[in-house]
């Protein structure tokens, strides 16, 4: 049988996504196949489809690092027929027949089990970035960083990931400052959660100082770059910083002094290869952290023919929030 799909092709270093009718038969090995409900578009998948990074490694290939869906069919003793699945990440849309798609065939161990108070759609209005939020907030939680120690930022708090950290965080008694070049959606932040707004400039300038007065007991980081290494320097002692992006530059040209100094703790957050334990530690919180009413309020939804029309707009900042991908509207 056939569905419908994006398909991105490469010439010469033109990548092109079409919609298509894709057959089943050409679907990759995997001993899970899902019918897809939803997917996202993310930061990863702009730079895919506008072929900025290299995150595509063969072609022609769905492209797509988030589905979620129901199981049609299956060989691994861990999933049956009619399992609600969540995947994030792994080799999606790299080497892998990704989310946007109708069907996915995957492997098993790439597949999450949705908590019982999640829709699909819910996993979706998630996805990545709202898993890689929870990832971030793990981070600090696990590095001793509380409520009481005092404020945390989040950078690029517009974004995917950043509206979803504030949300969390606020939800869990943290005063949030949310750090972002668009003021004018400060209304949008403060309904999240955030108690402050900032603008991201403060950040994003290299400094001759290498550590500066203290302000956060932790951070949340998109950007990488000059805003990472000035979010180090502010950092409190014994605080922590868990860094996931690089929206600004993934450089880091900063100084050791706040981790000698200050004793402050860089955590790097992984969402493509987290293990299954870790995965599902962020799911099952996500499913109680999370307040449904302000993560409904980051969601756009679109059909899959639209990503067409939106994946350009997601580099230069101009997409606030999360975008859900219907793949059978």
């Amino acid at each position: 049988m056939t569905f419908k799909a994006l398909l991105s092709s490469k010439t010469d270093d033109r990548v092109v996504t079409e919609l298509v009718d894709f057959d089943e038969a050409d679907l990759m090995d995997g001993d899970v196949l899902v019918q897809v409900d939803y997917s996202t578009l993310n930061y990863k998948d702009a730079l895919a489809l506008t072929n900025s990074r290299p995150v595509i490694q063969k072609f022609p290939l769905i492209p797509g690092i988030d589905l979620a869906g129901v199981v049609l069919e299956s060989s691994n003793a861990d999933f049956e027929t009619g399992d609600r699945v969540v995947l994030n990440g792994w080799d999606l849309s790299m080497g892998h027949h990704g989310g946007l798609a109708q069907r996915a065939r995957v492997r098993g161990e790439w597949l999450n089990k949705i908590p019982g108070n999640l829709t699909t759609r819910d996993a979706m209005a998630i996805g990545t970035a709202g898993y890689t939020a929870m990832l971030c907030v793990l981070a600090l939680e696990d590095a001793g960083v509380t409520p009481d120690k005092g404020d945390v930022l989040v950078t690029g708090a517009n974004g995917g990931v950043g509206s979803i950290a504030v949300a969390i965080l606020s939800k869990l008694g943290y005063r949030v400052v949310a750090a972002t070049g668009r003021p004018e959606h400060a209304d949008y932040l403060h309904s999240l959660g955030a108690a402050e707004i900032i603008d991201r400039a403060e950040l994003s300038e290299p400094r001759k100082k290498p550590i500066s007065a203290e302000r956060w007991a932790g951070v949340v980081d998109v950007a990488g770059g000059p805003t990472l290494v000035n979010a180090l320097a502010e950092t409190k002692y014994r605080g922590a910083v868990a860094a996931c992006g690089l929206a600004q530059s993934d450089a880091l040209n900063g100084s050791v002094l706040p981790f000698i100094l200050r004793n402050v703790t860089l955590a790097g957050v992984d969402s493509v290869n987290a293990p299954q334990h870790v995965r599902q530690r962020a799911w099952d919180r996500l499913a109680t952290d999370l307040d449904p009413k302000k993560l409904e309020s980051t969601v756009q939804q679109i059909g899959l023919a639209e990503v067409l029309d939106v994946y350009e707009q997601i580099i230069p900042g101009k997409v606030r929030g999360r975008i859900v991908v219907d793949v059978n509207a």
